[in-house]
């Protein structure tokens, strides 16, 4: 059976193709100035907190694909909030545990890894404004008339469908 697509796929796959690039472009810088500033504890600290803010700045738009994999099946709403809403929960099960496991590490650098995360969501953000403002997702799938069919019924005195157009 073949079932539509949904017009956002491509939008979140371009997303998720940037913010990886994105991703290894912030592990590498991150972990040298934590390096170059904290010593291993600050490369370390920078490269946990990019790959966390990788993990779930992706997983949103994960859920999504996966969800949109039963668009236009009768059970797909219940199907795409129960994805997303678990995505969700799940990550706030893993920040938990993630944040509760880091807490006491001795080569956590504290500065560095808050600086490496905040630079990681502003990227992901960015990101997602500048494929949000250059992808053309249509609104409505319909057909709209060429100027010709537009033309030839104005001369016959019928619709471009075919109809006869009311005279007035």
């Amino acid at each position: 059976m073949n079932r539509p697509v949904v017009s956002s796929t491509p939008l979140l796959r371009t997303t998720l193709i940037w913010s990886g690039v994105a991703t290894a472009v912030l592990a590498v810088a991150g972990g040298v100035a934590g390096y170059l500033t904290s010593g291993t504890g600050g490369m370390w600290s920078a490269l946990a907190a990019v790959l966390l803010a990788a993990l779930f700045m992706g997983l949103s738009a994960a859920t999504i694909l996966i969800a949109n994999r039963w668009f236009g099946d009768p059970l797909y709403v219940p199907i795409f909030f129960g994805m997303v809403m678990g995505g969700w929960i799940l990550k706030f099960v893993v920040f938990i545990v993630v944040l509760l496991v880091l807490r006491g590490q001795p080569w956590l650098d504290g500065t560095v890894f808050f600086i490496a995360l905040v630079a990681s969501v502003l990227a992901s953000l960015a990101i997602d404004v500048v494929v949000m403002l250059r992808m053309r997702v249509p609104t409505v799938d319909a057909k709209l008339p060429t100027l010709a069919e537009v033309e030839d019924g104005e001369r016959d005195g019928s619709s471009p469908t075919g109809e006869s157009a009311p005279r007035d």
